[in-house]
Formats: structure tokens, C-alpha cells, sequence
């Protein structure tokens, strides 16, 4: 079977998502959660039917599945299929989805129920800073995405952060489980449009970057990308944590902020007083530190609270809406714990 999308047509297999077909076939489809509860990659059916699965009915309603919306990664299509996405043309390009095989090449404890993973690709992975992979879990099919802190150039070995969440089937049960260097592991990359814009599209404005925990992985990346690029650029980014204890990576803003002057690491906790670090919010902190960011682009990664609560925080201080990137963890093993 195939998909029709603008002036492309795809091959489908079956029980292949619309947005896997599209993904791998190198066609573009905004995608951020890929597990059906953010709604970016809602679409129209134009003609033919689709299964829609395990659609949620409050990201996918009744009424919209009946006007012929659909959300492209869980629906499946029936037989040939035409979608459109809304409001924009379906014949950008992407980095094409790709099945992976990797090696664990190193295991660390960084913080506070946090882990860095290293995993060694047989061939090199070509994706945006940013991005990030889902893992098979082994003996279960199920995936699980874990963003990338890589560069672009950081090809070969991909950078995992994992918070460990008690009782999840891959967090707790196998990265910190059974997991061990050398173990083979199978995944699928590069998802999601959190990622540095294309070398021609930067502009080399200030950056203002908020991270949640884990969420400081993608901006890890996103960061070295941009001040690669523009060595010059004023570069804000928030880490906020609950503790000293889930801080991490220290020694990379350092080195970071030693080649360029224009950057700057906050590190903020939530429930911890009495050290020499900022308390309460990043998102707080960020509008106590910066008047005016009118001209900036603002990044946002982690958990729901804390992404809306910087869109707010960066519509007081002028950021435009057009410049507010931002990536929502919901973890599958939080649902299931």
C-alpha cells in the first residue's frame, strides 16, 4: 500500500504508522512525543481509511476522527491513503528514519538516579542536535525515546541521560537493571523536531535554554551546536533540579564557559537550601535575570510544568512565539509505575 503526501508517495508496510512511512521515507512530519499524547503530528485524511489504534480520545476526539483528523503515529493506514498536513505543504525533507543496531560502550552514574549511556553505532547516525532515539526494550518490543546530547558530528557514539523511575519496565527493570557494556541494543532514530535549525537558518541570536532533569540532554547538544556556529553568541542555560545531588556535567559548562565568554551555566534547586546555588525555579530565575528578550529564541525541555510555565515566563519577557522551541517529557514508565 502506499501514502500520498503533497507531490511525494510512499511505500507503507503493514501495520507501519503513517509517520514511520513518511520518517523513513525521508519525507517531513512534525513529531515530538510519538506516543499519541501531544497532538503535533495531527493530520487530515484526504482519502482512504486509517485504524486509529490507541489514538487518546482527549489528544484525538470523537468529533475530529469523524471530520477526518488523525494523529500519524499511531494511526495506520487501511490501504492507499492521501493525508495533508494542516496548513503546510507535505514535501519538506528530513533525516530518514533508520532501524539501529548499537553497542554499550560505557555505563556511568552521573547524579541522583541519573545515568549516562554510551552507545556504539555500527554506521554512523546522521540526525540534528537535538533529536532524539527510542530503544527496543529486550523481550517485549516495547520503545522507549531517550534524547540525544550529541552533536551532529557525534555520530558514531550516541549519548544517552536516563533518570531512573522505580518499578519502569526499561528505565529501572533494564538500563539499571541488567543492562551491561557490550550488550548489543536495537533502535530507531533520529525522531522529533526539537532541534537546532539548519547552519543557514541561524541567525546567531541569544539563546535563553531551560532544562527539567533529564531534559538537559537535547540542550546539551543544541548548545555546543550553536556556539560552534557562533562563538560569540550570548548563550543562557538553566538547570533545574531538585538537589545538589541531581546536578551533573559540571565540568562541561566550565570548560564551555571558558571558550565563550557569551555563555552562561545556571544550575537552580527546587528543594534544597543553603548552598551556593540558586533556589526555586529556572524558569524564575531566568525572569529575575534577563529585562528583555525580545530578539531571542527560547528552549524548553522537561517535564509539562515546567515547559508551560517558561512559555509564560518567556511571553512576559518578549520572546517570540515563532522563537519558542520546546520538548515535554512524558515518560512511558511514569504511566506505568
Amino acid at each position: 500500500m502506499s501514502i500520498t503526501i503533497g507531490e511525494r508517495r510512499v511505500d507503507a508496510h503493514d501495520d507501519q504508522t503513517v509517520l514511520e512511512a513518511l520518517l523513513r521515507a525521508g519525507v517531513w512530519m512534525p513529531n515530538s512525543c510519538n506516543q499519541g499524547t501531544c497532538g503535533t503530528c495531527k493530520l487530515r485524511v484526504v482519502a482512504g481509511e486509517v485504524d486509529h489504534r490507541d489514538s487518546p480520545l482527549d489528544t484525538l476526539t470523537p468529533d475530529e476522527r469523524a471530520a477526518g483528523l488523525a494523529l500519524a503515529c499511531q494511526a495506520r493506514p487501511c490501504g492507499d491513503t492521501e493525508v495533508a498536513l494542516r496548513g503546510e505543504a507535505g514535501n519538506r525533507t528530513t533525516h530518514p528514519l533508520r532501524d539501529l543496531v548499537a553497542t554499550v560502550v560505557a555505563i556511568e552514574d552521573v547524579a541522583r538516579d541519573t545515568r549516562r549511556i554510551l552507545l556504539g553505532l555500527d554506521e554512523p547516525l546522521v540526525f540534528s542536535a537535538g533529536q532524539y532515539v527510542e530503544l527496543v526494550v529486550p523481550r517485549s518490543g516495547q520503545r522507549r525515546q531517550y534524547s540525544l546530547a550529541n552533536t551532529a558530528e557525534d555520530d558514531k557514539v550516541l549519548e544517552l541521560h536516563v533518570r531512573r523511575v522505580p518499578g519502569g519496565a526499561a528505565s529501572d527493570q533494564w538500563l539499571f537493571g541488567t543492562l551491561a557494556v557490550g550488550d548489543r541494543v536495537a533502535a530507531i532514530g533520529p525522531l522529533g523536531d526539537f532541534h537546532v535549525l539548519d547552519e543557514d537558518a541561524d541567525g546567531g541570536e541569544p539563546m535563553v535554554l531551560i532544562g527539567g532533569g533529564t531534559g538537559l540532554a537535547p540542550l546539551a547538544g543544541i548548545v555546543r551546536t550553536a556556539l560552534a556556529r557562533h562563538p560569540d553568541r550570548e548563550v543562557l542555560l538553566y538547570h533545574g533540579v531538585r538537589g545538589v545531588d541531581d546536578l551533573y556535567d559540571g565540568a562541561r559548562w566550565e570548560e564551555l564557559a571558558a571558550t565563550h565568554p557569551g555563555f552562561r551555566f545556571v544550575p537552580v534547586l527546587s528543594e534544597e537550601q543553603g548552598t551556593s546555588h540558586r533556589t526555586g525555579f529556572p524558569t524564575d530565575a531566568f525572569v529575575d535575570d534577563v529585562p528583555s528578550a525580545r530578539g531571542w529564541s527560547g528552549w524548553l525541555c522537561g517535564p509539562p510544568a515546567m515547559v508551560e510555565a517558561g512559555v509564560k515566563a518567556f511571553r512576559r519577557r518578549r520572546v517570540a512565539p515563532r522563537m519558542v522551541h520546546r520538548e515535554m517529557f512524558t515518560p512511558a514508565d511514569d504511566q506505568e509505575s
